[in-house]
């Protein structure tokens, strides 16, 4: 009995980093649509959603079969209860992605973004690819000291973000279309690193059963008396 449990859980396990390629493609074709304008690849992370949602599905039924008919002990409780809040997480990850791709269509054939912040959003999406990269790596391998790395990850993408916000106040030239589309997408990208964060919260706990505060304070503490 035990060994089917185990068995069942290891799928759902592969069903969230197969969960994760989706977002990461997902993000990676939407990124594209904003800074390049290609209507193509805006086109494609619309499929790309499609296909993600009868994943999520998959995965939350998988979640409650496991719950409520296996019953698991504590260990594996604690992984399963993790694992549906980060089924919620690369959700909503995927739904942010879309908002990108959704208004790089609509926008075509003009770009989106004012050329003077094209670059902060070019580095915006480098940065939050790579904090998926590093997800799916933790769910993989999960790793605690791995996962405290995108504390520092999102300070970068919240300074970008930042200095995004601080400037559009002040541009010239600018549309009132162009400055609602930089607010709402710098938005959806700062959301995007944050439920990175939230993933690596869960890891923390799963790996450790220490809260992410407290875990990262601890490892502070560590490295200051070295």
């Amino acid at each position: 009995m035990r060994t089917l449990f185990r068995d069942n859980l290891d799928s759902f396990a592969r069903g969230l980093i197969e969960l994760c390629d989706l977002v990461r493609d997902l993000l990676d074709r939407a990124s594209v649509a904003l800074i390049e304008s290609h209507l193509g690849d805006a086109e494609e992370a619309l499929t790309i959603d499609g296909r993600l949602r009868g994943l999520v599905e998959r995965s939350e039924a998988q979640a409650i079969e496991l719950l409520v008919l296996e019953g698991p002990v504590a260990r594996d409780l604690r992984q399963v209860i993790s694992s549906i809040y980060i089924v919620e997480d690369l959700n909503r990850m995927a739904t942010l992605a879309v908002h990108i791709a959704t208004t790089a269509r609509s926008r075509h054939p003009r770009a989106v973004l004012p050329e003077e912040f094209r670059d902060d959003f070019v580095s915006l999406a480098a940065t939050s690819k790579d904090m998926v990269d590093t997800v799916r790596r933790l769910l993989a391998e999960p790793d605690p000291d791995t996962a405290a790395e995108l504390d520092r990850e999102d300070d970068a993408a919240d300074e970008t973000h930042d200095s995004v916000m601080a400037r559009l106040a002040e541009a010239e030239g600018v549309t009132p279309q162009e400055v609602i589309d930089v607010t709402l997408i710098g938005r959806y990208y700062e959301r995007f690193a944050d439920h990175c964060v939230n993933v690596a919260s869960r890891i923390i706990y799963l790996t450790t059963g220490e809260r992410s505060e407290d875990y990262l304070r601890d490892t502070e503490d560590e490295e200051s008396e070295d």
